[in-house]
């Protein structure tokens, strides 16, 4: 029962923030990626594709652990083994997910109060 409650827990706190930054970063643009060139469109397309596969994997591994842990409290039956590996798989990807795409944006560095120093 603990380990139920600990599995919804850490889904709900870590694989559901990434699924929303994630989705808000999928096509977001850094700097090195302009649409002048056919090959920067291309590798562009390409992280785009890879970004959405790991969004896809994550919403998919967490629904598994939520209807799995759920349904095993509510039946009162012993929760499978290889929901753990899902679970841990789909912790490991939203970790991946919030510290590459799903980040915020830096704020830029403020300028200074007086002019006089430019």
């Amino acid at each position: 029962m603990v380990l139920e409650l600990l599995m919804i827990a850490g889904v709900c706190v870590l694989a559901v923030p990434a699924l929303v930054l994630g989705i808000s970063g999928l096509t977001r643009r850094s700097g090195h990626y302009s649409s002048a060139a056919g090959a920067d469109r291309a590798s562009l397309v390409l992280l785009v594709t890879i970004r959405l596969i790991a969004v896809l994997l994550v919403l998919a591994l967490s629904a598994i652990t939520l209807v799995s842990t759920i349904g095993a409290m509510i039946r009162d039956v012993e929760l499978h083994g290889l929901v753990a590996v899902f679970f841990v798989a789909d912790l490991l990807l939203a970790v991946l997910v919030l510290l590459t795409f799903g980040r915020r944006d830096r704020r830029r560095a403020r300028r200074r109060a007086t002019p006089a120093a430019r």
